[in-house]
């Protein structure tokens, strides 16, 4: 972040009158803790067979500490976060400054292969929750004749104002958690409430408590997923005492082999590939008065019928947390004492969650039993039977399309078309 805009940030937080102007100088030291739960993906594995999954589905407390300052270091780069006995990881976290690593060159036939392969299939677009499509859905892409402005109309999303934090190209110095020399895991009960303090050789002393509002966000719990009688699915889950706003995405394989469908919980339409991350306060609170988030009393959503003519697409969840903005010393109430703040720390909170939109039955997930309707074995079954030596025939087939191969598919089609 620019000096000059962290200066006109930290201006804005207490209102002034034009004849009251005060000088405001940006902080030394940034510190930014951005702090997930979020939930594992079991899709009805059996107990111990959780590490099938991909990390990123595996779920847990998750922690990225960036610490950045307007000054060099004094001889090498070095710094620390004090933790609390309550975080169960030792006394504290190394901040590393890393090392600058070339970027690896793309291969030419990656490039040649994005230019020259054309666009099959189309996107189609859903939004809203209730048991019946709306009026004037689906947007349809078709990525043959789509060109990019016609394209960038319909995927727009809304825009969020979100400040930048530290990073290695705006901060002098900087250093950052986890890195090559602590890659530790958050234990499962670790909390942050208590006393924090980072000190380095480039840093002045941070010092700030964290209290129950700003400790790790609860893990989302969903029921389990029910069809309704008309075809919709339903999707229910346990409030989150600290949440401020709900938003979730899906998205499948349409009943053509090449259409991607995607669908978000908004009320207008909305893709909201922008909003599947830490917001800040202020923006979600506008964007539930924008009928875009969920406010946080909610606590159901029905995904239309028909929207995904097949089981299994994937649906992703954000529960939006609550900051906790410190500046340190606190703005002088003479105005015309110019305000020079050592640093300022910020704590920014949600809780993630994935789930396949599948009926579940008797503690299964309906992708294992609609797997087995269409021939498909589970991962789970596949593991529990023995190994067995495929038939000729059966290996010619095809592999069903996952949810998975949808997305990236659909990333790869729109980074053709859309220039992003």
């Amino acid at each position: 972040m620019s000096p000059r805009i962290l200066a006109a940030a930290l201006a804005a937080a207490v209102p002034l009158s034009p004849q009251a102007q005060q000088q405001v100088r940006p902080p030394i030291a940034l510190y930014w803790m951005s702090v997930e739960t979020a939930g594992a993906m079991s899709m009805g594995l059996p107990a111990g067979m959780a590490g099938m999954l991909a990390p990123g589905m595996t779920g847990g407390r998750r922690m990225k500490l960036d610490l950045g300052s307007s000054q060099p270091p004094a001889g090498e780069p070095r710094a620390a976060h004090a933790i609390p006995a309550a975080l169960s990881m030792g006394p504290s976290l190394p901040l590393v400054t890393p090392r600058a690593v070339p970027a690896p060159a793309a291969r030419p036939e990656d490039d040649a292969e994005e230019q020259h392969e054309p666009p099959k299939g189309r996107m189609l677009i859903y939004w809203g929750c209730g048991e019946a499509v709306r009026a004037g859905q689906p947007v349809i892409l078709d990525f043959a004749s789509m060109n990019p402005q016609e394209a960038a109309r319909a995927v727009r999303s809304r825009s969020v104002s979100r400040p930048r934090g530290p990073a290695p190209g705006r901060s002098r110095t900087y250093g950052t958690w986890p890195n090559q020399e602590d890659t530790r895991a958050i234990p499962a009960s670790g909390s942050l409430k208590g006393d924090h303090v980072i000190a380095g050789s480039y840093t002045p002393e941070i010092r700030f408590a964290v209290g129950e509002r700003h400790d790790f966000m609860a893990p989302v719990a969903f029921d389990p997923v029910r069809k309704t009688p008309g075809g919709a699915f339903v999707l229910k889950w346990a409030p989150l005492p600290t949440a401020i706003g709900y938003f979730a995405t899906a998205v499948g394989q349409g009943e053509k082999k090449d259409d991607i469908v995607m669908w978000s919980s908004s009320e207008v339409q909305e893709m909201g590939h922008a909003l599947m991350d830490y917001l800040p306060p202020a923006e979600v609170a506008r964007l539930i008065r924008e009928k875009v988030v969920m406010p946080p009393q909610t606590n159901e959503c029905a995904v239309p019928a028909g929207v995904f003519g097949r089981e299994g697409a994937m649906l992703n969840f954000i529960g939006y947390g609550d900051e906790l903005n410190l500046v340190h010393p606190p703005r002088p109430k003479d105005r015309n004492e110019v305000w020079e703040p050592q640093w300022a720390v910020k704590l920014r909170l949600k809780s993630t969650a994935m789930t396949m939109l599948a009926e579940s039955e008797a503690g299964e997930t309906g992708a294992r039993r609609g797997s087995a309707q269409r021939g498909v074995e589970s991962p789970a079954e596949r593991a529990a039977e023995p190994e067995r030596e495929a038939s000729p025939a059966q290996a010619e087939q095809p592999k069903p399309a996952s949810p998975a191969d949808a997305v990236r598919e659909g990333v790869r089609t729109l980074r053709r078309i859309l220039p992003f």
